[in-house]
């Protein structure tokens, strides 16, 4: 009965870096060089979509400051209100307008839209039709927009015209509007109004 010693096998450790065979080994150089482009690599995936949402967070807040600068300004801002505006302030600007410009005006209590444009007689006709009045109910001299809006606006209703006005009012919860024409060219005239309604 022969005996026969168990075979040795000899272990060594492997390391990480160990280069496997056939293959030849990285020099220094190299290793450096690729874990620079694996660095590289890293940085853009996270960097590029990181930079991405602080350039949007940044444009969200301009944006933001643009609308809060908007409805806090003091004075009118040139445009055409928008048709709910119009809708709500019962104030429809007529189709023959220019240099037109508004303001909007809102708290708990009251709710004004400021208006001021220049039209034709005929758009002018056609704004105080809207409205259910027309130019015929313009009393000369009156000038029913009062000093506190003439200020909040910079309206100022002292110079040399054809100065008319008229309110035209209605129930709740209807807006009330206060209308000044200047007719001093009667070719443009100029209108101001001011739509006040109570939420």
């Amino acid at each position: 009965m022969s005996t026969t010693e168990p075979d040795t096998v000899e272990r060594t450790d492997v390391s990480a870096d160990a280069v496997p065979p056939g293959r030849p080994a990285e020099n220094r150089r190299h290793v450096i060089r690729r874990r620079t482009l694996t660095l590289s690599v890293i940085v853009l995936l996270i960097g590029i979509p990181a930079g991405y949402l602080v350039i949007s967070a940044n444009q969200s807040r301009d944006s933001g400051k643009d609308k809060q600068a908007r409805y806090t300004a003091t004075g009118l801002l040139a445009g055409v209100p928008s048709r709910v505006q119009q809708r709500l302030y019962d104030v429809h600007i007529p189709s023959q307008h220019e240099a037109i410009s508004y303001y909007e005006t809102n708290n708990w209590k009251t709710s004004r839209l400021y208006v001021e444009f220049l039209t034709t007689p005929h758009g002018l006709n056609t704004f105080l039709s809207a409205m259910g009045t027309s130019p015929g109910a313009l009393q000369k001299g009156d000038l029913p927009i009062s000093a506190r809006d003439r200020r909040i606006v910079e309206w100022d209703f002292s110079g040399t015209g054809d100065w008319r006005g008229l309110t035209y009012r209605q129930k709740n919860p209807l807006p009330t509007l206060n209308v000044v024409v200047n007719n001093s060219n009667p070719r443009y005239p100029e209108v101001f109004v001011v739509s006040s309604t109570t939420p």
